[in-house]
């Protein structure tokens, strides 16, 4: 049924994506897709920031996220499995949806924070605009309670 399966993937918080990950592979073992993880930077490169860092410091900060996400990968995504794994800068859910299209990606896996809802309305959610934007299936997955 699917053939390009995007997870983004936040390395920033412990298990937060393994639940996401995991219905990804379910899917692609069941329909032969390939998984396609994404961790996005915030965009260092904008001008007032990156005055901050050495020149090759954006470089060298998406080639160890790079290490960290295939690390992630090899831990959660079983050898019969096709992967790649992409990190890439920008805004957060704008970056996901470009690289949805650019990869022809006709499933997002996307986990989802737990949120009361004054953070909704005050910060927004990731997850909720790579809905209401997407023109692909979404699938959010939700934070296991305990």
């Amino acid at each position: 049924m699917y053939k390009q399966i995007l997870v983004p993937v936040d390395l920033n918080e412990e298990g937060f994506s393994d639940k996401a990950v995991e219905i990804a592979v379910w899917h692609a073992k069941h329909s032969n897709a390939e998984v396609h993880l994404l961790n996005v930077l915030p965009g260092i490169h904008m001008s007032m920031v990156a005055t901050y860092f050495p020149k090759d410091a954006a470089s060298q900060m998406k080639n160890d996220v790079k290490a960290q996400l295939k690390s992630f990968a090899d831990q959660h995504i079983p050898d019969e499995v096709v992967y790649k794994v992409h990190v890439a800068e920008g805004k957060t859910y704008a970056t996901i949806l470009d690289h949805a299209e650019r990869l022809g990606a006709d499933l997002i896996v996307m986990p989802s924070h737990k949120r009361s809802r004054i953070d909704k309305v005050v910060l927004g959610s990731v997850a909720s605009k790579v809905v209401q934007n997407s023109p692909i299936n979404v699938l959010v997955v939700k934070p296991q309670t305990d």
